[in-house]
């Protein structure tokens, strides 16, 4: 699986914003379904908190996706 990087000006980004961002949401409504249903992880573990502060160096997956957000 290759992990896309994703770069981003602020300390943090909200994970459901983060799935809007990458693509793999394609609504906050969807990101928000995708989180809670228990089909994303951050770092290796699942996350149901959409509102989580994703941080540069965290790792989130969904399905066969991978991203690694990166401070600019």
């Amino acid at each position: 699986m290759n992990t896309e990087k994703i770069f981003i000006d602020d300390e943090f980004i909200k994970l459901d914003s983060l799935l809007k961002f990458s693509g793999v949401a394609e609504t906050g409504g969807q990101a928000k379904v995708l989180i809670q249903s228990g089909l994303v992880t951050l770092n290796g573990e699942v996350c149901t908190q959409r509102g989580k502060k994703i941080r540069s160096g965290d790792i989130v997956n969904f399905e066969d996706r991978s991203l690694e957000v990166c401070a600019r």
